[in-house]
């Protein structure tokens, strides 16, 4: 059996390396093609494209890109017609896949998509493509099934892989140790993985540094981000590249780009600020279509203000140093932060999130064949 599987993001590669990993546990006669990155080569994928191709965000820079995105759309539908998979899978990334979706839906090929798009947060009626398109909804947070309910469309709801992704990393202990020895407390900076939001968001990050001299700050990099890290002065803080649990493993607070990076510095019981600036383009159109109240997944799922949100104006020096400042001292504000993440864990559910898809995967191609 050949699953044709796009992600088009880093935490999306890392959360379908994880599925692809439960779905050849389950039927070693698996093999895999499509769009990817390093976790998904390493689960034995056929890459067909690599994610660092499709690394761009934000109504400005999708503008600038949108003649090679078309490129990458029109090569990928001529692949997937090559191979004849027996099915496609999808891992978020609406802009690309739900178009993907009408692609294999017109062509008869049985299409499943795991991890939803956001489209309770803005252009809701995307879920009418979803009900016309998907044979197979996995959702990955809680409020996502009524969402589609709405729709007339049954959705299933599988846990959040993210708990996954932390169980089954193997930790480089010579990383940890040398975090570790230091006796000033580590604080993380997580600027995003996209060179946009390293960009915007990483200078404020950095313009903190100096007002907390009794705290060791260090950065967390990638393979794709760290040359736009570098292009920037960051004397004195420290670059982790593709360490980025070790680096929560040992924090004491943290600065984090809004994204999934949120939610798992919260499942590493570490106090955060949840940083975002955006172009001035794209947050005016932004703020005008979101319909949601939060922009970060802690926030999000516990459907309360958990973490603090610093967006576009309100993100800058004085307001992110307040926000560290509150975070480092042993106070209230800390605890009750700290008491809100055991009880999004608990909602959470635990690790599990990536056998439990595949394990409907697999049943749903089961039915497809009986039928």
């Amino acid at each position: 059996m050949t699953f044709y599987i796009v992600a088009g993001e880093v935490s999306g590669d890392v959360h379908a390396a994880n599925l692809m990993k439960a779905l050849r546990g389950a039927d070693h006669a698996v093999r895999f093609r499509g769009v990817g990155g390093d976790h998904m080569i390493f689960q034995v994928l056929d890459c067909f494209l690599h994610i660092r191709r499709m690394n761009c965000m934000g109504l400005a820079e999708v503008l600038r890109n949108l003649f090679s995105i078309r490129n990458m759309l029109r090569d990928v539908k001529k692949d997937i017609v090559k191979c004849k998979p027996d099915a496609i899978i999808l891992v978020d990334y609406p802009g690309f896949n739900l178009q993907l979706s009408h692609y294999a839906k017109k062509h008869g090929i049985p299409c499943i998509y795991y991890i939803s798009p956001k489209l309770w947060a803005w252009r809701s009626s995307r879920a009418n493509i979803i009900r016309r398109n998907v044979d197979l909804m996995l959702c990955i947070l809680p409020f996502e099934q009524d969402f589609y309910k709405h729709f007339g469309y049954k959705a299933l709801y599988v846990g959040n892989p993210v708990p996954d992704a932390i169980e089954q990393h193997v930790y480089d202990e010579a990383v940890t140790g040398s975090l570790q020895k230091d006796t000033r407390p580590v604080v993380a900076l997580l600027p995003g993985s996209r060179k946009q939001e390293i960009t915007q968001c990483l200078p404020v990050m950095l313009d903190v540094v100096a007002r907390f001299p009794q705290y060791r700050f260090v950065i967390a990099a990638l393979d794709h981000t760290l040359s736009s890290i570098n292009d920037m002065n960051h004397s004195g803080v420290e670059v982790l590249c593709n360490k980025t649990y070790e680096l929560l493993s040992c924090s004491s607070a943290a600065l984090v780009t809004s994204g999934t990076a949120t939610l798992e510095t919260a499942l590493f019981n570490v106090p955060q600020v949840c940083c975002y600036k955006t172009s001035a383009l794209t947050y005016q159109v932004a703020k005008r279509v979101i319909r949601v109240p939060y922009i970060s997944l802690v926030n999000l799922i516990a459907n309360s203000p958990v973490i603090k949100e610093l967006i576009q104006d309100d993100f800058e020096v004085s307001r992110l140093s307040e926000e560290l400042q509150q975070l480092t001292e042993r106070g209230p504000y800390r605890e009750t932060m700290l008491k809100a993440y055991g009880e999004l864990k608990q909602g959470l559910g635990g690790a599990g999130a990536s056998v439990r898809a595949a394990d409907h995967i697999l049943a749903f191609m089961t039915d497809r064949r009986i039928k």
